[in-house]
């Protein structure tokens, strides 16, 4: 009986495993969850701003368990969004290359959130990305520019994308990247969670992004994880 009730229960996950690679001229230190069964594809999920790759490791680990190899980088540049996504641009060669992360890999998402969205979005147009999410995604205007730089790259990039966002507050600048939208030709959903805050899309936040954007909440949560596994189920069926 003992043996058969061991056999019977799921394996554990894979264990994380954490590599530093050199991205577009950066050493970057990245955590890789090893997707469950032989991966469907692969999922790169960036941080916010002063976030670190941790604050998305929950996010990570479901994606791997629904059979999808998940990768969270420490984006390398502070202010500088194109410098971020020419990394996460690198790394998704780098997976569909293959060997450092095992067989090549055909399908990627995106996955940022607040200013991870925006350099996710950037990197969105490289070959092998199938879809891009953007969770409660930031945009700004670069300093000697006059259009908004998510806005400018949302209206010329092709990938289905999902849009999580939050009601405006000021952790999203008051919904700044609500536009994109309307400007990305292939939107495949945008969707407000009604009394999320922004702390509702990482997983999992702490009490920084509590104190300095409000609570999280279980339920809004789930509807943010939910969101990410309806998409690599779609994009990577």
């Amino acid at each position: 009986m003992l043996t058969t009730t061991a056999a019977a229960q799921p394996s554990a996950p894979a264990p994380v495993q954490t590599m530093v690679q050199a991205l577009d001229g950066h050493r970057v230190t990245l955590d890789v969850y090893p997707a469950t069964g032989s991966p469907r594809g692969a999922a790169i999920l960036s941080h916010g701003f002063t976030r670190s790759r941790r604050t998305l490791a929950g996010h990570a680990q479901a994606l791997a368990d629904a059979g999808v190899l998940a990768l969270a980088p420490d984006l390398p540049c502070t202010f500088d969004f194109r410098c971020n996504g020419r990394a996460i641009a690198a790394l998704v060669e780098s997976l569909r290359r293959g060997g450092t992360f095992g067989k090549p890999v055909e399908k990627v998402m995106l996955v940022g959130f607040s200013a991870g969205g925006l350099s996710s979005l950037l990197a969105a147009d490289t070959p092998g990305v199938v879809g891009f999410v953007g969770l409660d995604p930031f945009d700004r205007t670069m300093a000697g520019e006059t259009d908004r730089l998510g806005l400018a790259a949302a209206g010329r990039l092709r990938t289905e994308a999902l849009l999580l966002r939050a009601p405006p507050s000021r952790c999203n600048a008051d919904s700044v990247a609500a536009p994109w939208g309307a400007a990305l030709p292939a939107l495949w959903r945008d969707e407000l969670i009604v009394g999320a805050s922004h702390c509702d899309f990482e997983s999992p936040t702490d009490w920084m992004c509590r104190l300095a954007c409000g609570d999280a909440d279980p339920v809004r949560q789930q509807r943010v994880r939910q969101g990410l596994l309806d998409a690599a189920g779609r994009w990577m069926p």
